[in-house]
């Protein structure tokens, strides 16, 4: 029997031909960089979209270049340092896939915070829970979401909100129509902020022009990713700038090859405050220079086929019920919506039914991908090929410079043999620094071994094939996904 082993990395073997098995050295420079250095190169590329955009009079342009972006997240920074707002410092985003939370991540990092993104669904007592252990001084938050944020506040350390209501990045005829129809009645009308508190709008017209002159390093810690465990425990994943501007590239490097691809359109779907989609699609987009179709609701897949129809995305990353919807939706299967302009998806959080990925793949000629990845080490850590074989039920093969072990569930320590199930570990650029404030859950999961090499034991029970394709086959304990 060919005595192949985990350090041999066999997977490398069947990567597609356009992906080189390493990527170091990885840029030493913080997160933001991407989103300077395309604006920049791309000043005058759209970086957003919304479903608000009808094609009036042809395509209306974004309402957002990366010139823009990148000024304005420079003047919301730059307020945020007036705040009083230390190095280091969290600041939750309270909203959904919208222009606003684009320009409110990057000020973050660029002031030298930590972004604490929350799904804004959460009930009242989640959301106090989820602040409170963050220690986020200051909020940035939807106008929806407001009322809710004063009534918990006193359970939290936020001292400032700064407020947004979602039609400000509207063009002029869906923004009279949603101030005029809907604002009132689903609940994104506020009149008047309480002390303390900000409008996002006159943050950023007095900070005009405005950057601040704060030393953000590779090495400081750029989010706080929450990852429900199985005592239902919030825990706050906590990753380096470094980390996630290593898988911003490898992400590139599966999906696109060399360097950006300023052509290609993502529909951004899968929300931005977890991190498949602060990943995967909006670092990954802004590295490359290229648009983001902005979905504040995937559940709702009319506005959903309406973006695909609309702005012909090439990139569509999601997750298998999505995907599902959209094969079961009426007009795709009428054929009154093309899928024809995606070209790569990749699923993940939940194995792909081979029947979905079939479907999806004969309706729009592209590929879908199952991957597999984890707060833990944000976010995707292995992808089936584009290009190669997809492994039906696999979760794919590791990224470049990921190292993977599968170990034996009685010791933590023996290599299983390739091909029996023990423990999925990996090590790797964008594992995580440790949970905040857990010391004894992170010593559990960041084992250090005898040549000081960092292993994320991930709690998944998993088998790699002799080529190098891994599988999962049960979680150690159950844990909530988001």
């Amino acid at each position: 029997k060919n005595m192949v082993t985990y350090a041999d990395r066999p997977w490398t073997k069947h990567y597609d031909a356009k992906v080189p098995s390493s990527l170091a050295p990885y840029p030493e420079h913080p997160l933001h960089e991407f989103l300077r250095q395309s604006a920049k190169k791309f000043p005058n590329n759209p970086i957003t979209l919304t479903s608000a955009h009808l094609p009036v009079v042809g395509r209306i342009k974004s309402t957002l270049s990366y010139q823009q972006a990148d000024a304005l997240s420079d003047a919301l920074a730059q307020g945020l340092v007036e705040m009083g707002l230390q190095k280091g410092d969290r600041v939750a985003i309270i909203m959904p896939n919208c222009v606003q939370f684009v320009i409110s991540f990057y000020a973050i990092l660029k002031a030298g915070g930590v972004v604490a993104a929350t799904n804004p669904t959460y009930p009242p007592k989640r959301m106090a829970e989820q602040l409170k252990d963050s220690g986020a001084k200051v909020a940035i938050s939807l106008t929806l979401f407001y009322p809710m944020l004063k009534q918990i506040q006193a359970d939290t350390d936020v001292k400032n909100i700064i407020v947004t209501n979602i039609k400000e990045y509207l063009p002029g005829p869906a923004k009279t129509l949603f101030t005029i129809a809907k604002e009132k009645k689903t609940g994104h009308r506020v009149e008047q902020l309480q002390s303390n508190d900000h409008w996002f709008q006159a943050i950023l017209s007095q900070n005009a022009g405005k950057r601040p002159s704060v030393e953000v390093k590779a090495s400081d810690t750029a989010i706080f990713q929450y990852t429900g465990g199985t005592t239902g425990v919030a825990k706050a994943a906590m990753a380096t700038h470094q980390a996630l501007v290593a898988n911003t590239l490898m992400c590139n490097a599966w999906l696109v090859g060399d360097g950006p691809s300023q052509e290609e359109i993502s529909l951004a779907a899968i929300p931005m405050f977890h991190v498949f989609g602060m990943v995967a699609v909006l670092s990954f987009c802004v590295y490359m220079g290229g648009l983001m179709v902005l979905v504040p609701n995937a559940r709702e897949i009319d506005e959903v086929l309406d973006c695909i129809n609309r702005y012909k995305p090439t990139q569509f990353m999601g997750v298998p019920a999505l995907y599902n919807s959209i094969n079961n939706h009426p007009k795709v299967i009428a054929g009154e919506v093309s899928l024809k302009s995606i070209r790569a998806c990749i699923s993940g959080s939940a194995p792909l039914p081979p029947a979905t990925k079939r479907r999806f793949e004969e309706l729009s000629g592209g590929v879908i991908a199952e991957g597999f990845g984890m707060s833990e080490a944000p976010t995707a850590t292995h992808v089936n090929p584009l290009r190669g074989e997809n492994r039906i039920g696999s979760i794919g093969l590791p990224l470049p410079d990921m190292e993977m072990k599968i170990v034996s569930l009685e010791d933590g320590e023996t290599e299983m043999p390739v091909g029996e199930p023990g423990e999925l570990c990996m090590a790797g650029p964008q594992i995580m620094v440790g949970y905040h404030n857990m010391p004894t859950e992170t010593t559990n999961v960041i084992r250090t071994d005898k040549n000081g090499k960092r292993w994320l034991y991930t709690g998944d029970i998993a088998r790699m094939d002799e080529d190098g394709y891994f599988y999962i086959v049960d979680r150690k304990k159950d844990m909530a996904l988001i």
